[in-house]
């Protein structure tokens, strides 16, 4: 068994409840082909409730199974199993693959159902329907054992697998919950340090329920922003820095998120560096790339608390000004807020729940793949250069990339090219042909390099001139783009000269601080790095 710390977007709308985490710690134990249901699941609920492991309540814990669909047959294996257990009938359920179903990663591979154990906090039922899986927190699932005996084909199909595997699941903080008596895992000492935290910098004696004026339950704030707050600080250890695509833009909406709550506790200053350092405190001991980290870290927070800080009121007051005038948040407004604003389309949906109005999810990704279209198709049309827009935090990394570009040729050697790029206003990205990851002391190098020609104050210089003649004045280029007969060659100082079809600044000074974020693979032979601007 080992332990392995996880982040999951997929229900983080629920964080906030008495079990759901987007960060968590996770046990896990696994099977390659030597047992399988018969001998995972006794041994699983041998270590759940005997006297000499976790000594839980048998009569507290629920199962579920696979119910079984048109592809695949109900798991009454499993439930058997259960039963020789001495689990009662009554408390193991058929649920559906939604539920009991795992995989594939992709559109095809290993998968299979699984089967779940649930633990009855003794809280009342929701209603006549409420059973393991309900959200209502009256039972929180801690352990989970996948049966990977299929494989679904590209047709669809499902085949039985000759090796069956067995993965399964335990959530440390739900399971420490249980352990304790408690019925959320916010009470137990793992959570302790960030509330006390919380409480003092809101002014807060005693987390409450009450509804407050603008609707939002006091104890879900205090509980988002200790989840994002440390889910932020592990993806910031991990090289990760906010931004509007990919992982960047989850790091973004948890940041985001956690100082929207943080305002409606009626917290001003920023705040999340130092539940920060609470966060690397408690866990540096089993994360020990942490602590070298923690300068970075909270250096993201706090310029990231600035950025959305400068402009949630106003998005706030826009919001409700939309909303009271047309009683709902269509696809373009939601855009609006996203694109003016900061707010991801997750922070809008929100407060529309929490003030009963309908935001149009859908129609906001309709508007977004629309701009992003047209971004792309005029980047196209205008500059050709991986830019994404021609805005001035975009024009200085496109500039840098220049830097860097030269950097890593000097450093890593003259046959380094350019392999793609691309340049948003937080970040640029920037791919080259080398066959082996950098050491930290190159990586080092480039940076200190680019830093330098930075404060030289080196002037950018455009001339226009022909192909031939750029290639004769040794101008990099990347040769699988086209050129026409005129091209456009960019000199900084005596240090780099490339073919470019623009825009840049005028001279180094006003680039700032240049850092590598991230250096990584991403195809034989071709490696990628991300890089920021301070």
């Amino acid at each position: 068994m080992n332990v392995q710390k996880c982040l999951r977007t997929s229900d983080i709308d629920e964080v906030g409840d008495s079990f759901h985490l987007s960060f968590f710690e996770m046990l896990g134990n696994w099977s390659l082909g030597d047992y399988f249901k018969e001998k995972s699941i006794p041994w699983s609920y041998e270590f759940l409730t005997s006297k000499e492991w976790l000594n839980i309540d048998k009569d507290r814990l629920s199962i579920t199974v696979f119910a079984g669909d048109d592809k695949i047959p109900r798991d009454t294996e499993s439930a058997r199993i259960w039963e020789g257990l001495g689990v009662p009938k009554d408390r193991i359920f058929y649920l559906p693959r939604e539920d009991n179903w795992w995989g594939p990663i992709g559109s095809t591979g290993p998968c299979g159902p699984d089967t779940e154990i649930f633990y009855d906090t003794g809280k009342e039922p929701c209603g006549s329907e409420c059973k393991p899986g309900c959200s209502c927190g009256k039972f929180n699932e801690i352990w989970n054992n996948v049966f990977m005996e299929y494989n679904k084909t590209p047709d669809g199909d499902y085949d039985l697998l000759e090796q069956k595997n067995v993965d399964t699941g335990m959530g440390v903080e739900r399971t420490v919950a249980v352990l304790q008596g408690k019925d959320n895992v916010y009470e137990t000492e793992i959570f302790a340090p960030l509330i006390e935290k919380i409480k003092e910098l809101a002014g807060i004696e005693v987390v409450s329920e009450i509804i407050s004026e603008n609707k939002t339950i006091q104890i879900r704030s205090v509980r988002v922003i200790c989840d994002h707050s440390r889910a932020a600080t592990f993806l910031l250890a991990e090289g990760i820095v906010p931004l509007n695509v990919e992982q960047g833009y989850v790091l973004r909406r948890l940041i985001r998120g956690a100082i929207r709550h943080g305002k409606l506790l009626g917290i001003e200053e920023e705040f999340l560096g130092e539940l920060s350092r609470i966060v690397i405190e408690t866990y540096s001991r089993d994360y020990s790339h942490l602590k070298p980290s923690e300068d970075f870290i909270v250096a993201e927070l706090r310029k990231e608390y600035r950025k959305f800080d400068n402009t949630l009121a106003r998005g706030l007051n826009r919001f409700n000004r939309i909303a009271s005038e047309n009683k709902k948040i269509d696809g373009k407004d939601a855009f609006l807020l996203y694109q003016s604003f900061g707010f991801p389309i997750e922070i809008t949906r929100e407060l529309g729940r929490e003030n009963g109005i309908f935001v149009d999810v859908d129609g906001f990704h309709e508007e977004f793949e629309k701009h992003q279209h047209v971004s792309r198709a005029s980047a196209d049309k205008r500059f050709g250069s991986g830019l994404a827009d021609t805005a001035e935090e975009t024009v200085k990394l496109h500039t840098a990339t220049h830097l860097l570009n030269e950097a890593l040729r000097r450093v890593l050697g003259k046959e380094i090219a350019q392999k793609g790029s691309n340049i948003t206003q937080e970040r640029l990205r920037f791919d080259f042909n080398f066959d082996r990851k950098l050491s930290d002391e190159e990586i080092k190098a480039v940076e200190e390099m680019v830093n330098r020609q930075i404060k030289k104050a080196l002037p950018v210089k455009r001339v226009e001139t022909t192909l031939d003649e750029a290639i004769k004045m040794g101008s990099q280029a990347v040769f699988e783009q086209k050129y026409g007969e005129e091209v456009s060659v960019y000199s900084i100082g005596d240090f780099s000269t490339e073919l470019c079809s623009g825009p840049h600044v005028k001279n180094t000074h006003e680039l700032g601080r240049f850092r590598i974020v991230k250096e990584e693979g991403i195809s034989a032979g071709v490696r990628r790095i991300r890089a920021v601007l301070e």
